[in-house]
């Protein structure tokens, strides 16, 4: 979903109310779309962005060319800085798949200096992801597998309104403020739609790709029924709603 979390990063860092103290943490930074607008919303600040993912680092070293911006391959429940370390964290569309939701945001609330702040977004899978349900629920139907997904995909941590404020109040934070963020997910064809789930990245084509290929022509078929719903293939544009939470480290 690389692309768009490019296109929630501006909205996500709007909410936020950034500034420009630094340094910056980018918790889970992935192919480095919430750091190249980090670094584009920041004049001076230094920004840090840590991934569990060897190649995800790799690609960022490769692609981040800002002197500002650094990565290094961290677990985000085992941060490799010392306490009150930086003036600002944030993390986009990955805090729901750390296994310990609740030590990755005390580790967030250790790093950061007192009168840090912290934001944190996640995809409301459940309600506000319509893009994804279109897989998940029309595979569902054809393969009990896929049904095992998708109640794992909607029950994840994090992922249900309220959550995040809970979580983050627990770990310590205060002033905490909260809301939906929209952007819309544009698609030239079915064919663009599909692309990712041939791919090798994330939890769909890693079952997808496993599933016999019988079964794979079925529910390709199936989920393209649903995307061209009655209508000629081409352009589709569906909502995706992210929640999202602004808090501070007050101590």
């Amino acid at each position: 979903m690389g692309r768009f979390s490019r296109l929630l990063a501006p909205k996500f860092l709007a909410f936020s109310k950034i500034d420009d103290r630094g340094p910056i943490l980018d918790a889970g930074c992935g192919t480095g779309s919430l750091t190249s607008e980090l670094l584009s919303r920041t004049s001076q600040a230094m920004i840090v962005g840590v991934d569990i993912s060897n190649a995800y680092i790799a690609y960022c070293r490769q692609n981040v060319s800002d002197h500002r911006a650094d990565f290094d391959v961290a677990d985000l429940t085992k941060l490799p800085f010392a306490d009150c370390h930086f003036e600002q964290a944030y993390s986009q569309l990955v805090l729901d798949f750390v296994p310990d939701t609740v030590r990755a945001f005390e580790e967030l609330f250790r790093v950061l200096k007192p009168g840090g702040r912290f934001a944190a977004a996640v995809w409301d899978a459940r309600g506000g992801l319509v893009f994804n349900r279109m897989f998940l629920d029309t595979a569902a139907v054809l393969d009990e597998e896929a049904g095992v997904l998708r109640k794992k995909n909607f029950t994840r941590p994090l992922r249900q309104p309220g959550q995040l404020t809970q979580v983050a109040l627990s770990a310590g934070f205060s002033g905490i403020r909260a809301d939906e963020l929209l952007i819309r997910t544009e698609f030239k064809s079915f064919a663009d739609y599909w692309a990712p789930f041939d791919g090798k990245d994330g939890p769909i084509p890693a079952y997808y790709s496993k599933r016999p290929t019988d079964l794979r022509a079925k529910i390709k078929d199936a989920v393209r029924r649903a995307y061209l719903d009655g209508d000629q293939d081409g352009p589709r544009s569906y909502v995706a709603v992210a929640l999202a939470i602004s808090a501070v480290k007050m101590i």
